[in-house]
């Protein structure tokens, strides 16, 4: 304890270049920080400082030593930062951005973790264009795909699949495509990134017979739900992820199509700013939608 107490009285005497400031902030005698300091020289063997009438100067080892001891100092003072966090009670407003599509997976999840954390406040926000997380002050985001910053933490989801589908209904009057080629006679659903403005692409598989495909398209839309509720009204065949999909297909609205073709999995992602403290909201809810979601296949065909 006497040589971290001189440490300490070293980089406060350092900082403040005088024995009697180091005091004040430490709140003991001038006296004791230069016996403290003193001592620590000679266990050394070294001369940290250079002493005048009023101020200290370091010596070129003093300097040195006094950056490494203000990086321990440092990483010790995060240290019992993340310990304090970690024992707090999560609380406090979360800001979210999923999206729109968020709500079928996250909505049946949230009583759970309301009952778990009580005293955290969610502002959920459903948005299909890509949000500045930083700079529009979410404290998470969930998306798909890519990572997009490298400024951002991030913790891997999990994954989804895409299926072809359409009604029942609209199947019955055109028919049931066997094969891929077969898709190009049928009515197409297809969505639109709103980010990029580029059509998404019906990539069931490597195969290079699925990008030559000439679908024809009947309508577009920038948004998912859009998408699913024309597909549902039997306007067509559209490509959408499974857990967007279940219910309908559990409830008889929507039959899977080329189901033996090898799905495309799209990776989830949560992603927050970087902090050197992670607050204990933030970190709640990372493991909590870590462990629940995109964790089975929902589509048992």
């Amino acid at each position: 304890m006497d040589s971290f107490n001189g440490i300490v009285y070293f980089v406060k005497t350092a900082e403040a270049l005088s024995f009697v400031g180091a005091a004040r902030a430490l709140g003991v005698s001038a006296s004791a920080v230069g016996k403290s300091i003193a001592k620590l020289e000679q266990a050394m063997g070294v001369r940290l400082f250079q002493r005048s009438t009023r101020k200290v100067h370091l010596t070129a080892e003093g300097e040195m030593f006094y950056q490494r001891c203000r990086s321990i100092l440092d990483d010790l003072d995060e240290a019992q930062a993340m310990l304090s966090h970690a024992i707090q009670t999560p609380r406090g407003k979360l800001r979210l951005s999923l999206p729109t599509i968020g709500y079928h997976f996250l909505l049946s999840e949230l009583p759970e973790f309301r009952r778990l954390y009580p005293e955290i406040e969610l502002d959920i926000d459903f948005n299909d264009q890509l949000v500045d997380v930083i700079k529009e002050g979410f404290d998470i985001v969930i998306r798909s795909g890519d990572l997009p910053d490298s400024k951002l933490m991030s913790q891997r989801l999990g994954t989804c699949r895409h299926v072809l589908c359409a009604a029942p209904a609209y199947l019955a009057r055109r028919g049931i495509p066997r094969t891929p080629v077969e898709l190009e006679q049928h009515d197409c659903i297809r969505y639109r990134f709103p980010n990029t403005g580029k059509l998404m692409a019906w990539t069931m598989s490597a195969d290079p017979l699925w990008s030559q495909l000439r679908l024809h398209t009947i309508l577009t839309f920038n948004n998912m739900e859009a998408v699913l509720t024309a597909t549902i009204d039997g306007h067509g065949i559209a490509y959408m992820p499974d857990f967007l999909v279940y219910k309908a297909f559990e409830e008889g609205k929507l039959q899977i199509v080329l189901n033996n073709a090898e799905q495309e999995l799209v990776q989830f992602w949560a992603l927050w700013p970087s902090n050197r403290h992670l607050s204990p909201k933030i970190r709640a809810f990372v493991d909590f939608i870590s462990k629940k979601l995109f964790r089975l296949d929902l589509l048992k065909i």
